[in-house]
């Protein structure tokens, strides 16, 4: 939307000053334009602090100045979180950090297919009854589009990109809609440093703990008390990928987490089990893998294989697209620092 626009069609009016950088943005609902700027302007001071520019708010106004790009993109995030918040969602810091990441792409990647240059910011999302999720980086925006696009899709990438927790979000709205009859939850029984046989308790009990990111996700995306029913029916499975050799996976959505501790032939067998209107997703960390030296990780093998393959999609997270704590980024950037030094001697050294 340009400034003339806003001020005719929109309830965002914008005042433009005789400096291009500075104007006024104002919002007619005074609840809304509240929680957009969120309590003591704490939204308007990361934006601030993100963009290098001033936004000072008065009222339901908010006076913006700074260089022209970073204006305009704290006008694209605050409309899009304006529109967010009229159709009954809520924001948080987290979501006022995405859409700034997201306003920013729509300069930096002309070709993004989500982003209109200069134009209002859109998102791809992930909605069930109790939630509604939208991307916060270009690559979950990325992620989100190919899971709706193809049958088989790998998410790889370091901690905190959100690569397993929107698998199960994408899982559980294909559920919800009626796309699928069920979902299938897996992840490889290899642990970092200690033994499943050690652990007390039953199978179940042993393996839930390995398993407990993908639950936390279920309850997240849907109550309580459905995820407990659809467990005990059968309609959710949750199990160690050694359960799925011998069977056919149809009317399903399948996800294999932490996939970088599988063997060649344990993925192969995994990605065997697709059946008529199944949907696999496969996710993982390349960099973090706990299988015994000299085993090849299946992971990184099947995406060697599968390069090109039709019906798959790849998406690759880095660590710009953590989503946590911005410690982090910071803390993934180190280690593969320290990785890309080994390597390098390494090769020296033959």
């Amino acid at each position: 939307m340009n400034g003339h626009e806003l001020m005719t069609s929109s309830p965002r009016q914008s005042k433009q000053g005789t400096d291009a950088n500075q104007f006024v943005l104002t919002f007619e609902n005074n609840r809304y334009a509240s929680e957009l700027f969120g309590q003591f302007d704490q939204n308007l001071k990361l934006i601030e602090q993100r963009l290098n520019i001033d936004a000072r708010a008065r009222g339901n106004s908010v006076s913006i100045s700074g260089e022209v790009l970073a204006t305009n993109q704290a006008r694209r995030a605050l409309d899009y979180l304006y529109d967010r918040l009229q159709k009954g969602g809520s924001i948080e810091l987290s979501d006022v950090e995405g859409a700034l990441r997201m306003a920013i792409a729509a300069d930096d990647q002309l070709s993004l297919p989500t982003m209109e240059r200069k134009a209002k910011l859109t998102m791809s999302q992930i909605s069930t009854r109790k939630k509604t999720i939208a991307a916060r980086t270009p690559m979950q925006d990325t992620y989100i589009r190919a899971l709706e696009r193809s049958e088989l899709v790998f998410g790889v990438g370091p901690a905190g990109t959100g690569k397993t927790y929107l698998a199960v979000a994408y899982a559980a709205q294909l559920l919800e809609r009626g796309a699928v009859d069920r979902i299938i939850l897996s992840r490889p029984a290899v642990e970092a440093g200690e033994r499943l046989g050690f652990l007390p308790g039953d199978m179940k009990e042993k393996v839930d703990p390995y398993l407990r990111p993908l639950y936390d996700a279920l309850y997240d995306m849907m109550p309580g008390d459905k995820v407990e029913r659809a467990i005990t029916a059968g309609v959710i499975e949750i199990a160690p990928l050694a359960f799925m050799r011998g069977r056919t996976l149809a009317n399903a959505a399948v996800i294999l987490d932490e996939a970088q501790n599988t063997t060649s032939m344990q993925m192969k067998m995994f990605l065997t089990r697709l059946g008529e209107n199944g949907r696999m997703i496969v996710t993982g960390d390349p960099s973090q893998v706990d299988l015994p030296r000299g085993v090849k990780s299946g992971l990184v093998e099947a995406l060697q294989i599968l390069h090109g393959v039709e019906g798959v999609s790849v998406v690759r997270f880095k660590d710009a697209d953590v989503v946590r704590h911005p410690m982090v980024a910071r803390i993934v950037r180190a280690y593969e620092a320290q990785t890309a030094v080994q390597d390098e001697s390494e090769q020296v050294d033959r």
